[in-house]
């Protein structure tokens, strides 16, 4: 009678941790879902035989969109190639062939996403032209040893950002503006 007790509370509580398991798989998936970020849209803006240019990395969302938005119409008609692409496709990326990269991203589960933090690694001796803005929930996380501007993604807030990252990227770019 007692191994027959023992068998059933044994069931019940195999049955409650898998009961949590699937409620904890629907918890990540809906945080995927809802905190993830779009995929950015690629695009060029002026010629690439132009002398100065800028890679964008961005994720997307409303945010970084209106960021990216204002740099591009920021440098868009100075004699500057720009080039936008997601981070994702970082991988692929030389930054000897740029003058300045911006890096955009979200902080992500405690981290960045995986191909800013390998394309950050592989490249260190490329980071005094690389600026980085890094939006986290609270605004403070960034990377270790990484120059990063960092902030919530608040929509009002894109234009100052904007002005932020370029006057950072003025100086790599060799512009007064």
């Amino acid at each position: 009678m007692k191994k027959m007790n023992n068998l059933k509370l044994a069931q019940k509580l195999g049955l409650i941790v898998l009961l949590l398991l699937g409620i904890f798989m629907i918890f990540l998936a809906w945080y995927k879902h809802t905190y993830s970020m779009e995929i950015a849209q690629v695009y060029e803006l002026n010629s690439p035989s132009l002398e100065r240019k800028l890679l964008i990395g961005t994720q997307s969302s409303e945010f970084k969109d209106s960021v990216v938005a204002g740099i591009v119409d920021h440098y868009g008609s100075d004699a500057i190639f720009i080039k936008v692409i997601d981070v994702s496709a970082l991988e692929n990326v030389d930054p000897s062939d740029f003058d300045a990269v911006l890096i955009i991203h979200t902080w992500e589960i405690g981290k960045p996403p995986e191909p800013v933090q390998s394309f950050m690694d592989k490249n260190t001796d490329a980071r005094n032209k690389i600026v980085a803005l890094t939006t986290s929930g609270e605004g403070s996380e960034k990377m270790e040893n990484v120059d990063a501007i960092t902030g919530e993604s608040i929509i009002e807030d894109a234009p100052l950002v904007a002005e932020k990252i370029i006057a950072r990227l003025n100086p790599l770019l060799a512009t007064e503006n």
